[in-house]
């Protein structure tokens, strides 16, 4: 466009409002019925892919590169599936034109509990209490519209992978936050959780590792986390997606490892580990007494067979990746990718003038913190809205994470080093002389 052009804009005060869109076959006197969004989704956010991802889309459209540090999608960032499990699906694939059981076919329910069992110490798990699923975001649907009546809460992190609150929402339940603390390294505040249960609350949902943060929890904390379930009865709804993604040595520890007396539902799949996000394969394992529970897993039985079963051919890629080589482990270890990426994101983030970010432990993000004695933000979205806009780098606000104040960013750490390196400059270099 010429530089010197003018964009001639028309005024619409004067133009009528009452005047019905044409439709051929209907009299332009008839009035069309107007269809609104259901109110159950009132309440309902998900800015992972909210109106700023909408907004690149559109920028992407005219043109534009973006660079997405979004969410968590390891395929276009150069990271590939194991050939085995590539090999796995292809040889499947003539067998896997049909229906499987609603729960998922048996090789891959027996490889998960045998992965659970031997490896991560489970209570016993019984190949039935497996439900394999088009990823965990479908199971935890599933798991929160079985279990939740109106008003019911669920305890959920904050900042918290916010599936978990639109989930309960959407299944008419209430998404009651307990505080991470910051200061200790993003761990759970025990007290806050504890002053936050009530005679509603009917579920502890922990997410560990921790997304967004990169939190990996202590023994200490899970205990405590643990002890609280037990004494007020709730269940135990763990998130443990990214348990095969540390750094530093730390330790994953599961949490039905320590609850074997308390009904716990644990979900995991091959989504991040595996580098396979857009197969959807995931499962969830029921652990613990189950005899106070039947209604409850008949109504998830119920979800898993309303909709058939999960994608048949990702199921085939269950049993060997979980049986074989954990080439995670090379990306992880001193010398891996994703390790030199987290170091990477950390160390630039820090440099930043009035910017922190506590050291993730785990999984594949960072959260860092914006002081807001230095960056005066009170509006995370228009914050990344004009990041988009000026730098074509795309980021998910903090708020976004349920976190209760504008002064936090999720990046994600999955571009090699010297893009990150880079789009952390530039962040660095638009924070400074930003203005809200």
């Amino acid at each position: 466009m010429d530089s010197n052009a003018t964009i001639e804009t028309v005024s619409t005060d004067n133009l009528p409002t009452d005047v019905p869109p044409r439709v051929p076959g209907v009299s332009s006197r008839q009035h069309q019925r107007v269809f609104a969004q259901s109110t159950k989704l009132q309440d309902v956010l998900y800015e992972i892919r909210g109106p700023v991802h909408a907004h690149a889309a559109r920028l992407e459209a005219e043109g534009h590169r973006i660079l997405k540090l979004n969410i968590g999608n390891p395929a276009p960032f150069g990271f590939e599936a194991p050939d085995v499990i590539m090999r796995d699906i292809i040889q499947a694939l003539p067998y896997a034109q049909g229906y499987s059981d609603s729960k998922g076919i048996l090789p891959a329910r027996r490889a998960v509990v045998t992965r659970y069992e031997l490896v991560d110490g489970f209570p016993y798990l019984d190949v039935d209490d497996v439900f394999l699923g088009n990823g965990v975001s479908e199971l935890i649907t599933m798991t929160t519209q079985a279990l939740l009546d109106n008003g019911d809460q669920v305890l959920i992190p904050a900042p918290d992978y916010p599936l978990w609150t639109a989930a309960t929402s959407l299944a008419g339940g209430t998404a009651v936050h307990y505080m991470c603390d910051e200061t200790n390294g993003w761990m759970p505040d025990i007290e806050d959780l504890e002053s936050k249960i009530t005679e509603r609350t009917k579920a502890l949902v922990i997410i560990n590792p921790n997304n967004p943060t990169g939190a990996v929890y202590t023994r200490e904390i899970l205990t405590k986390m643990v002890e609280l379930a037990r004494k007020h009865q709730l269940l135990l709804l763990a998130d443990e997606i990214y348990d095969k993604i540390l750094y530093d040595d730390a330790e994953h520890i599961s949490v039905a490892s320590l609850a074997p007396d308390l009904l716990c539902f644990t979900f995991n799949g091959l989504s991040k580990a595996y580098r396979v996000a857009g197969y959807r394969s995931a499962w969830l394992a029921i652990t613990g007494p189950k005899d106070h529970a039947a209604s409850l897993l008949e109504g998830v039985n119920l979800l898993a067979n309303m909709r058939l079963c999960p994608n048949v051919p990702a199921q085939h890629a269950i049993q060997v990746a979980l049986g074989g080589h954990q080439s995670i482990d090379d990306l992880v270890l001193p010398g891996g990718r994703l390790l030199e990426q987290r170091d990477v994101a950390w160390t630039k983030l820090n440099e930043i003038p009035g910017v922190s970010c506590v050291k993730p432990q785990g999984a594949l993000y960072a959260f860092p913190r914006l002081d807001p004695e230095v960056h005066h933000i009170h509006d995370d979205d228009q914050l990344v809205l004009d990041l988009l806009l000026n730098e074509k780098i795309l980021l998910t606000q903090g708020t976004g994470f349920n976190w209760p104040e504008p002064d936090h960013l999720r990046i994600v750490t999955l571009p090699w080093a010297r893009d990150l390196a880079v789009a952390i400059e530039r962040l660095g270099n638009f924070l400074a002389s930003y203005r809200q």
